[in-house]
């Protein structure tokens, strides 16, 4: 089998394989924001339908991280694809974790209803609803970044984690300050404390995958680094 043959089937192996990568980022994607709906929305049956989902995310990871293993063995590759495929593999276990993120969301759903809790409460839901919107962004930016190998959009993603962490830390004296005022709310606040960092959590995701981009692109390890430090490495 001649060499360029090999080539062939090698960038096709690849393009499936990142093609599924992209799939799995959908399907978290959207775990994620049926999860807040959820909670929006305090819907018991939305929060069981992101439970069922993380079967489906928990067996994509096995797959692809199978078949990378196969890949890796059997062509040996080198260099930038070498790294690609170190790359997918550190890629969906950071989404393997966006959706164990979601799944607490949702099991918190099922509990602050399960305890009595109801959407007329006096909660701060929309402050959470707007943190995990700009989450979800980030994600979806993330993803974008990396079917394009996109360098700049991977930046875009490490210096916009800020916000999400700044949404954090004002939800955290909002709920607080809620505790403080009604006793009554502190079970249900403490339950969205953990949301809250679920959410930040998911920010923090997609900064991996944007620091992983910028490796399979680059060559380098940024991780643990300022942005404006990022910024001078890869220029």
């Amino acid at each position: 089998m001649s060499d360029k043959h090999l080539s062939t089937q090698f960038d096709a192996e690849l393009s499936g394989i990142s093609t599924r990568v992209l799939e799995m980022g959908g399907l978290v994607e959207s775990q994620v924001a049926q999860a807040i709906y959820a909670l929006t929305n305090f819907s018991g049956e939305t929060a069981s339908q992101v439970l069922a989902q993380e079967e489906n995310v928990n067996a994509m990871e096995v797959e692809i991280d199978r078949d990378l293993s196969t890949i890796i063995a059997r062509r040996q590759p080198t260099a930038r694809d070498l790294r690609l495929l170190i790359a997918i593999s550190k890629t969906i276990a950071n989404l393997e974790r966006v959706g164990d993120e979601a799944a607490r969301v949702a099991r918190t759903v099922q509990r602050l209803i399960n305890s009595g809790v109801s959407s007329r409460m006096r909660l701060p839901v929309s402050d959470l609803a707007f943190e995990s919107e700009l989450a979800i962004k980030l994600l979806r930016k993330a993803l974008d970044a990396f079917a394009r190998l996109d360098i700049e959009k991977a930046l875009e993603v490490l210096k916009q984690d800020d916000q999400i962490d700044r949404e954090f830390e004002g939800l955290m004296r909002k709920l607080i300050t809620f505790m403080m005022e009604d006793p009554r709310t502190i079970s249900s606040s403490i339950d969205l404390v953990f949301v809250a960092k679920a959410i930040e959590r998911v920010g923090d995701h997609a900064k991996n995958l944007a620091e992983v981009i910028i490796y399979v692109v680059k060559g380098t390890d940024v991780r643990h680094n300022p942005v404006a430090t990022v910024e001078t490495m890869v220029r």
